[in-house]
């Protein structure tokens, strides 16, 4: 019987490699749909609640409101919103500052094999006492 660990896989050896098989912790490379997409998602996030909060919470306010006729009447807000999210998407420190949460989330992940709400989920529980 052919041994599993020696024989050839079609990925960089970095990419099965950490306790999990889900990549190397230590790894801080990206690939390229974590550039393009992951790392956005967060920095969407991260704009959304630390630095648009203002803006986000007067066009949901608007929307709530208007229900139907949101789309005529909230376009002020919504250009409010979209000018603060574009301008922090710009921003190159609020990028690497992303990219860090994102490659830390990562990190935990692989070396855990558990994501991010799991994790809260599994903490709540022990504090609450009941794991």
């Amino acid at each position: 019987m052919e041994n599993q660990e020696s024989s050839p896989t079609v990925l960089p050896q970095k990419f099965g490699a950490g306790p999990y098989g889900l990549g190397d912790p230590d790894d801080k490379s990206l690939r390229r749909v974590e550039k393009e997409v992951m790392v956005p998602k967060v920095m969407r996030d991260k704009a959304k609640v630390e630095k648009c909060l203002e803006e986000v919470q007067a066009f949901e306010s608007c929307c709530k409101q208007n229900s139907l006729l949101m789309v005529v009447t909230c376009r002020k807000q919504n250009n409010l919103m979209k000018e603060c999210l574009a301008k922090w998407y710009q921003d190159e420190v609020f990028k690497k500052e992303c990219t860090e949460v994102y490659l830390k989330e990562r990190s935990e992940f692989r070396r855990t094999g558990l994501e991010k709400k799991h994790r809260e989920y599994i903490a709540k529980q022990h504090e609450a006492g009941i794991a």
